[in-house]
């Protein structure tokens, strides 16, 4: 019989802000960096690869029944993760995460129920799901509201200019590590701790790049340079806090 280690047991509790804002849905509040007007009718993702960095230098990747974890801010309760991982006792440096799926994990067809396999990511644009979905309108400089459909998934480069499916000659894998400030956690036997995690929406569009609506238009699926800089921007979107601890009598 296994030795019994003492562990506790780990829940995300996620939220979506924009500025310090828990966000609302389809009206024209916000304004991002480069002065569009916009509103989120959707926003969907996939979190993937949740790994804990334990003071004694080792990691430990919460894979216990799945490791890919779908959030939807239209379905409450996709935004309590509850890791079945027992997680042994001790105090946790910080915590990182694959925003997205990984190349060799992201399978075509491995959802078959929705919501997870409404996220499919078209075969002929490299398969598997899309990491991201954000959706929403802009105001464009008439003053027209024009659709976004703000989506991750594997890139393509194409021959030439246009967008032709028969021209693509290469894939390239848009998802990223994550590294999430303030998720430093002590859990001890029995006890069950809460982390928030803070998607903070305004950062995709702003830092390092400056990303306007105008200039890329509605649809980025087939844009790899927009992509890009939404992969490159994903740096600083989440942030972790509030963390409860509640020990279970035994």
């Amino acid at each position: 019989e296994d030795p019994i280690v003492p562990s506790g047991k780990l829940t995300f509790s996620v939220q979506h802000t924009i500025g310090n804002d828990r966000l609302v849905f389809n009206q024209f509040l916000y304004t991002n960096e480069a002065g569009n007007e916009y509103l989120v009718s959707g926003l969907k993702y996939f979190l993937s690869d949740i790994t804990l960095y334990h003071d004694h230098g080792s990691a430990f990747v919460l894979d216990d029944w799945q490791s890919i974890f779908y959030v939807d801010e239209s379905l409450p309760e996709s935004k309590i993760i509850r890791f079945y991982d027992k997680i042994p006792t001790g105090i946790y440096d910080s915590i990182s995460m694959i925003f997205g799926i990984t190349g060799e994990k992201n399978q075509s067809f491995m959802f078959v129920n929705p919501p997870e396999a409404l996220m499919a990511w078209p075969e002929m644009l490299g398969g598997g799901y899309h990491y991201m979905m954000l959706d929403g309108k802009w105001k464009d400089p008439l003053g027209v509201a024009q659709p976004f459909n703000f989506h991750m998934g594997i890139g393509q480069l194409y021959k030439g200019a246009g967008y032709d499916v028969d021209s693509i000659y290469a894939f390239v894998q848009n998802w990223f590590r994550v590294s999430l400030p303030g998720s430093g956690f002590e859990i001890g036997n029995g006890e069950e701790v809460t982390i928030g995690l803070t998607m903070h929406i305004e950062n995709w569009f702003k830092d390092p790049y400056v990303y306007d609506h105008n200039y890329w238009g509605g649809a980025i699926m087939q844009k790899q340079p927009a992509m890009e800089m939404a992969r490159l921007n994903g740096w600083n979107v989440f942030s972790a806090s509030e963390i409860i601890s509640v020990s279970k009598p035994r």
